[in-house]
């Protein structure tokens, strides 16, 4: 069974395709991202051929449409590639053409990718921090209202629960300033019944999952605070040990210092910063 390594630089509306072949590769034009062409170019590979594609947006859904068609198909993180990342003439033909060569090689690792369930996890987590700062500006923007007026503070501690809002509503404010006002609470309700109605999926799903349940009973650790662990983690067996999952997440401190800088004198920042490990 023959075996030919095919590159796809995955993009909106296309993908760049290159094809390795006994030694040689050879750029083969360009896809349209659509299932029904995806599927039809599907149908030219052979069982023996390998196809890799970057982790970008869609890739999981090109992979499906490829993966039954074909012996393997590896979603690589680009980032990681330095042949890629680093190129000096990046294009996507020579995108393409670098993914083919290095699965002929051997040198691609495929990245994790989660499964449906953690994917729609991700996206409602997202939506929800998206929204959280739309209100939050929102909040920004009716204060600024007060401050530009030379109003006094809200003598209450949510001014925009029941009573603080008829304290605003009492304010004496220019026109224009008004419609600021009352278009700001508008967006202020209308973001906090987008948060509510995600917030009702996402604690659907944490009292459906061990895993979350567990998480909340950490002090400290809240309902959406431990869903958006698990939408981040996704499948955490996926990670040998402890320190694997802090360097994932980012928790790890280091200290990054250049071999041929000069000594710094006692008390300087530089010196503090070493020192302290941060």
């Amino acid at each position: 069974m023959s075996r030919r390594c095919i590159g796809l630089d995955v993009h909106r509306d296309f993908c760049e395709v290159a094809i390795w072949d006994q030694g040689e590769v050879r750029s083969a034009g360009r896809i349209d991202s659509r299932p029904k062409t995806l599927a039809e170019f599907a149908a030219t590979l052979g069982p023996g051929d390998e196809v890799a594609l970057e982790a970008t947006s869609g890739a999981r859904q090109v992979a499906e449409i490829l993966r039954p068609c074909v012996a393997r198909v590896v979603i690589a993180n680009t980032h990681r590639l330095a042949a890629i990342s680093e190129a000096k003439c990046k294009t996507d033909r020579n995108d393409a053409r670098t993914l083919a060569q290095l699965l002929a090689a051997g040198m691609l690792e495929g990245s994790w990718l989660p499964d449906e369930q953690t994917r729609a996890l991700r996206r409602r987590v997202s939506r929800r921090h998206n929204l959280v700062v739309a209100r939050t500006r929102a909040k920004n923007e009716a204060m600024s209202v007060l401050h530009r007026n030379l109003s006094q503070r809200p003598p209450m501690s949510d001014p925009f629960g029941v009573k603080g809002r008829k304290w605003l509503g009492a304010l004496e404010l220019p026109d224009d300033e008004v419609e600021t006002l009352s278009a700001s609470l508008r967006l202020i309700d209308f973001h906090g019944a987008e948060i509510e109605t995600i917030e009702r999926e996402l604690a659907r799903f944490a009292a459906s999952s061990a895993e979350a349940r567990r998480l909340i009973t950490v002090p400290g650790v809240a309902m959406v605070t431990a869903v958006t662990f698990l939408a981040h983690v996704g499948e955490i067996g996926r990670f040998a040990a402890p320190k694997q999952l802090v360097g994932y997440l980012g928790l790890d401190p280091r200290v990054r210092q250049s071999e041929t800088a000069p000594p710094s004198p006692a008390g300087s920042p530089r010196r503090a910063r070493s020192s302290s490990g941060t």
